[in-house]
């Protein structure tokens, strides 16, 4: 089974990264861009077949490694 794991700093949290590439967009000449956010994605293959066992031990790998949940927030899509 496949899952891709994005990974995103929660509203309200700064983000001197997205900043700095929004004012990198805006120097190169793209204008309109208003604020970025930046993000992480995780491609992940499980040898797992079971969706509901999957769905957990993904959430259990974002609770503790990929996603600091104090400050960001994770999705999760699964695909076989």
């Amino acid at each position: 089974m496949k899952a891709r794991v994005t990974v995103t700093l929660k509203s309200g949290v700064l983000d001197p990264q997205g900043q700095a590439i929004g004012g990198s967009l805006k120097s190169l000449g793209f204008d309109g861009v208003g604020a970025v956010r930046q993000g992480k994605i995780f491609d992940i293959e499980l040898d797992e077949t079971d969706l509901s066992q999957a769905r957990s031990k993904l959430t259990a790998m974002c609770e503790k490694l990929l996603a600091n949940t104090v400050i960001e927030n994770y999705t999760i899509e699964t695909s076989h």
